[in-house]
């Protein structure tokens, strides 16, 4: 039974003490007895039952301190961390309020305006969906490693938009030609034929360590790939003979600086060419073609890679090559022009 005490002040202290239940000691104070009576008894209910779950230390954890707290502790041991920075920089600019809040009071009402607030910027239905699983991640590990014991993940009662992200660009030849001579990037061009003839993923590619490139048996190792496990990755000629040329570099990477970098490299290196191609083509009088370096991402070259390898490999060599371990995603990268398969199943004929 709880103890109601009665302060100088008038007010009611109602204190609660179920140590056989795990709770040695519980208090709030009120303006009025009925409210203190009524607090005390819905409490030691809850705690009789194993509802009740201590927030104490969650209450006391603003959402900002949360992202602090985060950004310290978890995001430098992520291999994304880089980018996670500016990701968690965005959310504390548009938390707006939110970020006083304790972690507690947050709930999928809250977080539904911030989405909301996303979606009128025109922010990707992916995107909107990588930032909340950062930050319901946030509340996972607030729950299980910082010991803020009952807290509720707000962020699973958001309804997120549907994510249409599938792709069937290509690079081809041409425009990959093209970017590279527009480009003003010493490392980009390596890069991006890499790419196109490894399949790699561009952080796997630009994490790349002399050490782990075999030239004799034209092999790559990737101790640590997206899906956590590491893989071989056989090079073909063409990509032996580029990395060859390459020069090499102190600390032992094979391209320096940073993979937003090379992908911010990547994005002027479109524009310009696109510019210029349009240009020639009024040079020229001719009209440009609406698709040629248009809607184009770094991302498209693995598309462009993994299409080409499937003429020469069976599915599951592809599979060992690209590093799905879903057929169903590895599908996803395999875009062959119709064309293409037309001319073929007339040979077969």
């Amino acid at each position: 039974m709880a103890t109601l005490v009665r302060r100088d002040s008038g007010h009611w202290k109602a204190v609660i003490r179920l140590p056989r239940f795990g709770v040695r000691f519980k208090t709030k104070t009120f303006r009025l007895r009925v409210d203190a009576e009524a607090w005390a008894r819905k409490l030691e209910s809850e705690i009789q039952r194993g509802a009740w779950r201590d927030t104490t230390a969650a209450e006391r954890c603003s959402l900002a301190d949360a992202l602090d707290r985060y950004e310290t502790e978890v995001t430098p041991h992520k291999r994304s961390a880089e980018s996670e920075v500016s990701l968690l920089a965005i959310i504390r600019a548009d938390a707006g309020t939110l970020l006083d809040t304790a972690l507690p009071r947050i709930d999928g009402g809250d977080l539904a305006k911030v989405r909301d607030k996303w979606k009128r910027d025109g922010v990707k239905p992916a995107t909107i969906k990588r930032r909340m699983a950062l930050l319901s991640h946030l509340f996972t590990v607030a729950r299980k490693e910082w010991k803020m014991k009952g807290l509720h993940n707000p962020v699973r009662d958001v309804t997120l938009p549907p994510v249409r992200d599938a792709r069937s660009r290509r690079i081809d030849t041409k425009e990959l030609t093209a970017i590279i001579a527009a480009t003003g990037s010493r490392g980009l061009p390596d890069f991006l034929r890499l790419l196109q003839e490894t399949a790699m993923r561009r952080g796997e590619l630009h994490s790349l360590r002399w050490q782990n490139v075999n030239l004799r048996d034209a092999t790559a190792f990737l101790p640590a790939t997206k899906n956590g496990t590491s893989r071989t990755v056989p090079l073909s000629p063409a990509a032996v003979a580029i990395l060859k040329k390459m020069p090499r570099r102190i600390e032992g990477r094979v391209f320096g600086g940073s993979v937003n970098a090379m992908t911010k490299a990547f994005g002027r290196a479109v524009r310009r060419a696109r510019e210029l191609y349009e240009a020639e083509c009024k040079a020229k009088r001719a009209k440009p073609d609406p698709a040629f370096l248009v809607d184009v991402r770094l991302h498209d070259e693995r598309h462009e890679a993994t299409t080409r390898l499937a003429k020469t490999f069976g599915v599951l060599d592809l599979r060992s090559i690209t590093g799905h371990k879903d057929l169903r995603m590895l599908a996803r990268y395999y875009n062959p022009d119709p064309k293409e398969l037309a001319k073929r199943m007339r040979k077969g004929s």
